[in-house]
């Protein structure tokens, strides 16, 4: 079972931090471009703020536990993502736009914060 959580908490790792990098270095128009329309409901500033969130949450999943020094901070950081893929999906919802996509890392992320809460701690 470890060794799927840690599967698991790579794979959420390399999508927020991708999603985190490039909301931090795109053009606001060229993620819109991209197909990323809320943007035009977002401020900019806010934009770059969630993607130093996603960055930071990210890297929150796995270096505590590879420099083995604030591990106490991975189900944190698990947390944090959930709740803000919580708010993306409610975003997604009223501009009635798809929002599986967000709300499966919500709970993939939830749970994560809760097996590392209890059954298996790093």
């Amino acid at each position: 079972m470890e060794i799927w959580l840690w599967v698991v908490t790579a794979v959420v790792a390399i999508i927020f931090l991708g999603s985190g990098v490039s909301k931090i270095v795109t053009s606001r128009q060229a993620l819109y471009d991209s197909g990323m329309t809320y943007v035009q409901d977002v401020h900019p500033a806010a934009l770059k703020g969630i993607g130093v969130l996603e960055l930071a949450g990210a890297l929150g999943l796995v270096l505590p536990p590879t420099l083995e020094r604030a591990v106490h901070l991975v189900p944190v950081a698990s947390g944090a993502l959930a709740v803000m893929m919580l708010v993306a999906t409610a975003l997604h919802v009223r501009r009635r736009e798809p929002f599986a996509v967000p709300l499966a890392l919500a709970v993939i992320a939830a749970t994560l914060t809760v097996l590392r809460l209890t059954a298996y701690p790093v």
